[in-house]
């Protein structure tokens, strides 16, 4: 047997564990550091913070008299809070004198409590608002009007004489007068492989032969897609499919939609050389902008523009504003897709667990740092979401009974709080065992 077969798969397994687990990390770091910080705000001790599980494998004592570790198992982390009797916060140790209760979870007053508890999945939002708004400040937006930057990598039949900075004013005779119109234009223009542009050059209107407008270049490629697994990857150009030429990424569309999920054997042109491939779409359920998913059969790729966009400044306020519309739109979207799938109407296939995440962290990662570090800030949005659902185990719970204390005036019996933490755990981890077998049998 030769071993050095296993050599590439182990390097792509190595660099997905090491993409999940930084992912993870910087995740859960934010988290816990949210109820550390506002914890010590509000007057709690902690006496651990721990980034993992398991074995300590390095730790520090601060000034303040919290232990800083690091754990073997980077599955996770918590903080320990005075008296606590385990890391989830739930009973006392009993080892903490009278007078040190104000310090303690258990003896601090209720907004204290419930402050400490909101600020974990609080922080997650505000790191993915953060990093959603830092994307777009440092990509931009498109110039207005649309100017042309550099012509991006494409086969010789793409060639073009357009130039960096001419300014689009029309695609065969159609104005172009809007940056945002690109993806309405495209269904307006005449199926050609070469078409007339209008621009300004110089302060003067030259027409000017161009490639079709959105050509078949891979612009991204969705993880745990066919076009991943077939191994595509971005810039890639798809020259024909089932042996047919094709230039335009309609057409792309137009042969996945009625390929009805067949194989397909695509031509790519990747730096130069020529990469046969042979991929079945796969059915996919999309949220739709009014609500509710569309279920479509697709590739997992989307296309780009031939040439890239000359940008201009996003200010840090407006940036904020689209951070916080990004993280709305994401978690209105998991919602709705966790809903739809409760009641049947998408497949499970939407749900991943710690497999699926792990593979969407590599490939993500593989498509260059800006889409790994978006990835991570919509993966803490998800967990910052996940951690509010009022299950016992979860922050949600915690406040769930935070919520019933000021109503009743009173907390929950040891009693109910035992049984409803036994009953939260058996319910995230039978959830972790679906998803599991959900990503590794069902959804491979």
């Amino acid at each position: 047997m030769d071993l050095t077969q296993f050599v590439p798969l182990f390097g792509n397994f190595a660099f997905m564990i090491a993409a999940f687990v930084v992912a993870l990390s910087v995740i859960v770091a934010i988290h816990e550091y949210g109820h550390y910080i506002v914890g010590r705000w509000c007057g709690i001790h902690a006496e651990v913070f721990s980034l993992g599980f398991g074995p300590v494998i390095y730790s520090r004592m601060d000034r303040r008299g919290t232990k800083w570790q690091v754990a073997a198992l980077p599955l996770g982390g918590y903080v320990k809070f005075l008296g606590d009797a385990n890391a989830a916060s739930v009973g006392s140790d009993g080892t903490v004198a009278a007078t040190d209760a104000r310090r303690t979870m258990l003896g601090a007053p209720l907004w204290a409590r419930t402050a400490t508890v909101a600020a974990g999945p609080i922080f997650n939002f505000i790191l993915a608002i953060l990093i959603f708004a830092g994307v777009m400040m440092a990509q931009g937006r498109s110039a207005d009007p649309l100017t042309f930057g550099e012509m991006r990598p494409l086969p010789p039949s793409f060639a073009t004489d357009l130039q960096t900075g001419d300014i689009l004013l029309s695609v065969e005779g159609i104005p172009f007068d809007d940056p945002d119109r690109e993806g309405g234009i495209v269904d307006l223009l005449p199926l050609k492989e070469r078409l007339d542009y209008r621009v300004e050059r110089g302060g003067d209107q030259i027409t000017v032969d161009g490639p079709f407008l959105m050509p078949t270049a891979v612009s991204s490629v969705s993880p745990r897609s066919a076009a991943d697994d077939a191994n595509i990857k971005v810039g890639d150009v798809i020259t024909a499919i089932n042996g047919d030429p094709v230039f335009a990424f309609t057409q792309v569309q137009e042969i996945v939609k009625n390929a009805d999920g067949a194989p397909l054997a695509l031509t790519l042109w990747r730096n130069g050389q020529t990469v046969d491939v042979t991929l079945s779409p796969r059915r996919v359920d999309l949220p739709l902008p009014e609500g509710g998913f569309e279920t479509r059969w697709l590739m997992g790729i989307t296309g780009q523009l031939f040439f890239e966009e000359q940008t201009e400044f996003v200010g840090p306020i407006e940036a904020l504003q689209i951070g916080a519309q990004q993280l709305w739109f994401t978690a209105t979207t998991s919602l709705s897709a966790l809903k739809h799938v409760i009641f049947g109407q998408i497949s499970t296939c939407n749900l991943s667990g710690p497999v699926g995440i792990a593979e969407t962290s590599g490939s993500m990662a593989e498509q260059g740092a800006q889409s790994f570090i978006w990835f991570i800030a919509a993966l803490s949005a998800g967990v910052g979401l996940i951690n509010l659902f009022p299950i016992p185990v979860l922050d949600g719970g915690h406040l769930m009974f935070y919520a019933y204390e000021a109503i009743a005036r009173r907390k929950p019996s040891d009693r109910a709080i035992q049984v409803f933490m036994f009953v939260g755990l058996a319910l995230v981890l039978s959830l972790m065992s679906f998803t599991v077998l959900n990503d590794t049998l069902l959804c491979p």
